[in-house]
């Protein structure tokens, strides 16, 4: 039996794609934001509601090159319920995070305990949006405007939500994106910047392309950071089929609660109010006491039947290795306990009921 593991790659049919880079060959424009970058930067611009957006080379750079944009200082007040990028981009800047813990619905960052965090060294607050869930993004900015801090969303995992009619990437003073091959909507790698202030975007742009305006003129230190015309066609090809993708999980997730929502001793996600989801990843918290089995053995059990899970986000940022002496998960503990509990189970648009239907039934059984 074929190994079924945690996600897998959405991408267009081949004839597709190779129709969307023909006409590459005839320009030779491979990169510096030529058609192709240009084409998706306006039709992601329109699908995802937002006022600006900015193409970068990851969802990774997107992170570092805003906290630069936005003249962050000091302490940045973030989540360690998250990938490795969202910690690493504020201490790549030289900035300090400081970890606020997580609520137990959603995973995302608790707003009540935010403000006792903030200090006369504090300029922004940096939320991640985890699993598909948003964070509250209202009560988030009348924190914001209070202590007038900036704020930056990881929204790697939200390509298409909307909250309340709104895309979610419309929220904050810029939400970052991740299109990495594993998201939802991928452009084989690839990031975006999503933003309101116009200044903001002159800086961000001159970060990504070295600071140059011109043939002559350079005017300021920037890296990197631009996305290339094959990705960007990649990009355009599955934002064509992204709608029907996202139908597609929709199904699965169905069938997962089907089978587990009623469970004792596992956890799901609730639907959020006025969230139209995208229904990205497939969490499940296991409590050993009540299900008989904890979340490693599950793990376990699934591979030795060729089933790959992930443990989603195990351990948590400020665990890390990297980080070990300056940072403590225990003063996060709430997500602590949840990091050492959860499994994202196998979710794609590919992936078939029957399957669902078999990774549901090893874990019951």
């Amino acid at each position: 039996m074929d190994k079924i593991f945690v996600t897998k790659s959405s991408m267009p049919s081949f004839d597709d794609y190779i129709n969307e880079i023909r006409d590459i060959w005839d320009t030779h424009w491979l990169t510096n934001m030529g058609s192709k970058h240009k084409r998706l930067q306006a039709e992601l611009k329109e699908y995802l509601g937002v006022e600006n957006i900015d193409l970068l080379t990851n969802g990774h750079m997107a992170l570092e090159l805003s906290i630069q944009a936005l003249g962050l200082t000091g302490e940045v007040i973030t989540t360690p319920f998250t990938f490795a990028s969202t910690t690493h981009a504020i201490v790549r800047n030289n900035l300090t995070p400081v970890f606020c813990d997580i609520n137990t619905d959603d995973y995302t960052i608790d707003v009540d305990k935010i403000e006792p965090l903030i200090t006369e060294k504090t300029s922004a607050i940096m939320p991640v949006h985890v699993y598909g869930n948003i964070c509250d993004v209202e009560a988030i900015q009348r924190l914001a405007d209070k202590y007038k801090l900036k704020v930056i969303y990881d929204a790697a995992h939200t390509f298409g939500v909307t909250y309340k009619g709104k895309g979610i990437g419309s929220f904050g003073d810029v939400s970052c994106f991740s299109f990495h091959a594993t998201k939802v909507f991928n452009t084989i790698e690839g990031g975006a910047v999503c933003f309101r202030d116009k200044a903001f975007g002159e800086e961000i742009y001159n970060l990504k392309n070295f600071g140059i305006r011109g043939p002559e003129e350079v005017v300021g230190v920037g890296a990197n950071a631009k996305m290339n015309e094959f990705c960007a066609a990649m990009g355009l090809c599955n934002l064509r089929n992204v709608d029907s993708e996202i139908a597609k999980r929709k199904r699965i997730v169905e069938r997962y609660r089907e089978h587990l929502g009623s469970v004792n001793g596992i956890k799901l996600c609730k639907n959020q109010d006025g969230v139209v989801p995208n229904y990205a990843y497939f969490p499940v918290v296991f409590e050993e006491k009540v299900f008989g089995k904890s979340r490693d053995e599950i793990s376990d059990k699934l591979a030795a039947e060729g089933i790959f899970s992930r443990k989603y986000f195990y351990p948590l940022t400020n665990a890390f290795d990297c980080y070990k002496d300056k940072f403590n998960a225990a003063d996060t503990p709430k997500a602590l306990e949840i990091s050492k509990r959860v499994l994202t189970l196998p979710l794609y648009a590919d992936l078939s009921l029957e399957d669902v239907d078999r990774i549901c039934n090893i874990i019951l059984n």
